[in-house]
């Protein structure tokens, strides 16, 4: 696509988590360090390896009506539900629609949906499959739904790269405006994974926490003991705007979506590269694009999942890349409360970033108990911290299994 120099907005936010059913309860819990981590109650969890998740702290369904409930994924139900509160958080904005985009992603699209149709399949006959079937567990589903609703015509996308799907909705989204396709692009993540079928996979492959005895204190990025991440579910969506749309209108602005870098590692399925090379030139290409010093990061959140390998990679890239000030930047690990949301994560994590920067303060890692002696970087423990003012930027970061890597860069407006 040509790019233009148009500098892309913030205008508003949108999420469903563990924590809260919107942003401001999300954001509350966040600051206060509370865990959205809770034992699973379902008969078929009886037997599994893992037995809790962050289950969402509101159930979506209610909210968007049961009549569509009935005919969509969980997983647009959440997406459904983060784009109605950032679209009304940006102030309902009037738009042509051919100038409006949608860019919802997810890791794992209707997948709970499809297997539940199996189900129905094997025990009840071909007639109880629901003809809503493939639209359910389409990739797509949750970013048409969103599009529908909202009537836009420049464009409706699901990019797909794992883990970093929400983050990577969020990079295609600002290019589409840079680009000159869009005016406004709702992007974002979103995922509802919390299946026996998916729990047992990653708990057999070693990536789960199994702490079923404490669910609360299993997400421990950067701890010592840390076992695995814990599964989450939800949804974040921002409203990326056009400077030029976003002022003519008198938009309240949160951040300038200042820059982008994507990079893959070719190194490993589900391992992340070891030293975090490729990490590493995300980092970069983020600041470049932004325009941006090392000495201009004033924050980072790190996707620090809570897996061994995982957590010191990125820590080694983000030394590499800001150098002496690397330790200048305070570090916070939301999915420590949050949770891993998958493909939702870089988007929901995105907000955090976005209103760290926007309130000039960053949440807290929690459940670290022994910190690990191989980080020396300032991770943000227990209690939030504040940030200093003046122009800066934060940074997130988002990976996936593949080798995606995607780094978001913020800068106050």
């Amino acid at each position: 696509m040509p790019t233009t120099d148009r500098t892309v907005l913030v205008t508003g936010l949108g999420a469903t988590t563990p924590l809260g059913g919107d942003v401001p309860t999300t954001w509350e819990a966040l600051l206060a360090g509370q865990s959205g981590a809770r034992p699973l109650t379902e008969d078929w969890a009886t037997d599994l390896p893992v037995r809790f998740a962050g289950r969402a702290a509101v159930e979506p369904a209610p909210l968007i009506g049961n009549a569509l409930a009935r005919k969509t994924d969980r997983s647009a139900h959440f997406a459904l539900t983060a784009a109605r509160e950032a679209w009304k958080d940006a102030g309902t904005p009037h738009i042509n629609p051919e100038r409006l985009g949608v860019v919802v992603s997810s890791a794992l699209g209707g997948l709970t949906s499809l297997l539940t149709s199996y189900d129905s399949l094997n025990n009840r006959g071909p007639r109880h499959v629901s003809p809503h079937m493939v639209p359910m567990f389409m990739l797509n589903g949750p970013s048409a739904y969103v599009g529908l609703e909202l009537g836009a015509r420049a464009g409706i996308h699901a990019t797909a790269s794992a883990c970093a799907s929400g983050a990577e909705a969020i990079a295609y989204g600002i290019e589409m405006i840079r680009s000159g396709r869009a005016d406004i692009v709702v992007a974002g993540g979103t995922e509802a994974g919390i299946h026996p079928v998916v729990i047992s996979a990653f708990a057999n492959m070693m990536a789960m926490s199994k702490r079923n005895n404490d669910p609360q204190t299993a997400s421990r990025p950067y701890d010592k003991d840390r076992d695995g991440f814990v599964m989450g579910e939800g949804a974040g969506i921002v409203i990326l705007e056009s400077r030029e749309h976003a002022h003519a209108r008198g938009a309240r602005v949160y951040a300038e979506a200042a820059g982008l870098g994507l990079t893959s590692d070719a190194h490993h399925i589900a391992q992340p590269e070891p030293h975090g090379r490729d990490v590493a030139r995300a980092l970069q290409a983020a600041l470049t694009d932004a325009h941006a010093n090392p000495t201009d990061v004033i924050h980072i959140n790190a996707h620090a999942t809570s897996t061994p390998q995982g957590d010191l990679a990125e820590l080694q890239a983000l030394h590499h890349v800001l150098g002496p000030t690397a330790g200048q930047a305070p570090i916070s690990a939301t999915k420590s409360m949050t949770g891993h949301l998958l493909g939702a994560t870089g988007a929901v994590e995105s907000i955090a970033a976005i209103l760290a920067l926007h309130h000039r303060i960053a949440p807290p890692t929690i459940n670290i108990d022994t910190l690990d002696e191989r980080v020396d970087l300032d991770i943000i423990r227990d209690k939030p911290r504040e940030l200093p003012a003046g122009d800066a930027i934060v940074l997130n970061n988002s990976f996936g299994f593949g080798g995606h890597n995607v780094t978001l860069a913020f800068r106050n407006h």
